[in-house]
C-alpha cells in the first residue's frame, strides 16, 4: 500500500491559517496519512495536533522548521520525529522566537518610517499574538492596499533593500542539526531548490549539512519545479542523503502549495520514511 506523505506543513502556532487541529482535519480530507507539522521555530502546535490526530488514521510527525543563517543567507532545516519536551532543542529555538519579536518590532520601525503606519499592531493581529513573520506582515499589507498579493508583498517591502528588510541572525547550521539530532529527531533541509544558490554553494551547503549529521533533502516540494525535483534527487544521491516531501502548506489561501498534491518521489530516490516504523513516525507529545 502506497502511502501519502506530507512532512512539511504549517499552522496558526506560526505562519499558518488554519489552527493545528483545523490542519489535521484539512489533512484527513486531503487524503494525507502521514503528516509532519513544522512550524517555524516552535512546537506549540503539536500537541492540539497530536490530539486531533488520535484515533483518526493520520500518522502524525513531530516536527520543526529551524531557522538557519549560512553563507550569508537565510536557509530552513526540518527536523522530524524528535521528542519536543527535549530541553536542549526547547532553549534554542526559545532563543530564535525572541529573536523574531525584536525584528517584528523593528520591522515596524522601519515601515513607519516608510509611511505605513502601525503594521506591527497589525502584523500582530494576524498572528497568534506569539510570533509574529513576515508573513503576517505581508498579509497585513497586501490586505490595506499597500501591495496587490502575497507573491509581490515580500519583493516590494520585506526583502534586501525594500523598507521592511531586517536582516535575519539564526542559528549556525551545526547547531540546528544538533538540537534535532540531540532529540532523537532526523534533518532535513527544506526546498533546497528555493534558496537560489549556485551549483557550487549549493553543494557546499549539503557537504556542511551532512558533515554535521544531516540525513535528507527535501526533493519533493512545493517550490520545485520538475526538473529540480530530478536535480536534488541526484544530489541526495551523490551525498548518500535520503528524500524527503513536503507541500510546504501555509493555508487554503496558497492553493498552489496544497496537502495532497505532491508528486511522487523520483524513482532513484530513498525516501526518508524508509525504515520507520509506527512509533517512529507518530509525534511523542
Amino acid at each position: 500500500m502506497n502511502l501519502s506523505y506530507d512532512l512539511h506543513s504549517h499552522s496558526t502556532a506560526s505562519d499558518g491559517t488554519l489552527s493545528p487541529r483545523d490542519l489535521v482535519d484539512y489533512a484527513l480530507s486531503a487524503g494525507v496519512d502521514v503528516l509532519a507539522l513544522t512550524d517555524h521555530d516552535t512546537t506549540e502546535g503539536l500537541s492540539e495536533a497530536a490530539v486531533a490526530a488520535e484515533g483518526s488514521r493520520l500518522c502524525l510527525v513531530s516536527g520543526v522548521e529551524i531557522s538557519v543563517t549560512w553563507g550569508g543567507q537565510v536557509v530552513h532545516i526540518v527536523g522530524l520525529g524528535f521528542d519536543p519536551q527535549d530541553p536542549t532543542l526547547q532553549v534554542g529555538l526559545a532563543e530564535l522566537r525572541t529573536f523574531r519579536g525584536w525584528r517584528a518590532e523593528e520591522i515596524g520601525r522601519r515601515l513607519a518610517k516608510h509611511g505605513i503606519a502601525d503594521a506591527y499592531e497589525g502584523a500582530k493581529r494576524y498572528s497568534n499574538g506569539h510570533l509574529i513573520s513576515r508573513t503576517h506582515f505581508a498579509r497585513f499589507l497586501v490586505d490595506n492596499g499597500f501591495s496587490p498579493d502575497m507573491r509581490k508583498v515580500f519583493k516590494q517591502y520585506l526583502t534586501q533593500g525594500k523598507p521592511g528588510h531586517v536582516a535575519g541572525e539564526w542559528a549556525e547550521l551545526d547547531r540546528a542539526v544538533n538540537w534535532i539530532q540531540g532529540a532523537g529527531g532526523e534533518a532535513v533541509i527544506a526546498h533546497p531548490a528555493r534558496y537560489n544558490m549556485t551549483r557550487t554553494k549549493l553543494r557546499r551547503l549539503i557537504g556542511e549539512f551532512t558533515e554535521a549529521g544531516g540525513v535528507a533533502l527535501e526533493v519533493v516540494s512545493s517550490s520545485h519545479s520538475k526538473d529540480e525535483m530530478f536535480t536534488m534527487a541526484k544530489y541526495s544521491r551523490d551525498f548518500s542523503l535520503r528524500a524527503s516531501a513536503g507541500s510546504d502548506y501555509h493555508g487554503p489561501e496558497t492553493p498552489w502549495a496544497n496537502l495532497g498534491k505532491l508528486a511522487p518521489l523520483p524513482d532513484n530516490a530513498v525516501p526518508i520514511w524508509r525504515g520507520w516504523s509506527t512509533e517512529k513516525a507518530v509525534a511523542a507529545v
